[in-house]
């Protein structure tokens, strides 16, 4: 059966919830703030992973109250370069393969948006094997990032899906938030380091472990 408009559609982020990237983000941050002289300790770092780079380097420096010219294009260049080095040890989560899959089996719509770039989104999905249809959303596709909904948005008119049909799978409370604010179901995975309750705060509707568990109960999403 040919999929029509109205059925439902799922939007994955990447980062911590198909790729275990999460906290190679921290390092190459944590690294690249400090070669800026700006000292943030880790877990704060960690709290924002999922925002744009500049929203997090934003966020930091107010929160550390440093007054110095910070130049962010810099920072985001040198965070690139320390991630792209860690690439070669990145894994993909446990089912996350199977999961895109079953959903393709099913004939149900989906697609990837997230905030890196093309280039390493590129690089980051080689672990992957996937139609050569397939959506992919990169920061370098909207001029807002996350929490802006924008990017799950542009992925959701490519697969020709209205957003509110849309259930957006995510690790991180920016992506809960960006799915409420265009009335998108919200799935959140611990995978990425955020509690079940924040998850839920956010606006997340069904919290599972990692993509391995939301496919071992994927009919709670309502797919045989």
């Amino acid at each position: 059966m040919t999929p029509q408009p109205h059925d439902p559609a799922f939007l994955f982020d990447l980062d911590g919830t198909l790729v275990d990237t999460a906290y190679e983000h921290v390092v190459a941050w944590s690294a690249a703030l400090k070669s800026a002289g700006i000292i943030v300790p880790k877990w704060r770092i960690h709290r924002r992973i999922g925002m744009s780079g500049r929203s997090l380097v934003r966020q930091l420096v107010r929160e550390e109250g440093l007054r110095q010219k910070i130049k962010i294009e810099e920072l985001e260049r040198k965070h690139d370069a320390l991630f792209n080095k860690a690439m070669k040890d990145i894994q993909l989560f446990s089912g996350a393969q199977a999961l895109l899959r079953h959903l393709t089996r099913h004939r149900v719509r989906w697609a990837i948006a997230t905030t890196g770039s093309r280039d390493q989104t590129k690089r980051l999905l080689r672990p992957l094997t996937l139609p050569r249809e397939t959506v992919v959303v990169t920061g370098d596709d909207v001029v807002r990032a996350k929490p802006s909904p924008d990017i799950f948005v542009t992925a959701a008119n490519r697969l020709n899906v209205p957003i509110e049909h849309c259930i957006v799978v995510g690790d991180s409370v920016w992506d809960m938030l960006a799915a409420a604010r265009r009335r998108a179901l919200a799935v959140g995975l611990l995978s990425g380091g955020y509690g079940t309750g924040e998850l839920e705060q956010s606006g997340a509707f069904r919290v599972y472990a990692d993509a391995a568990d939301m496919l071992e109960h994927i009919e709670d999403l309502g797919i045989d």
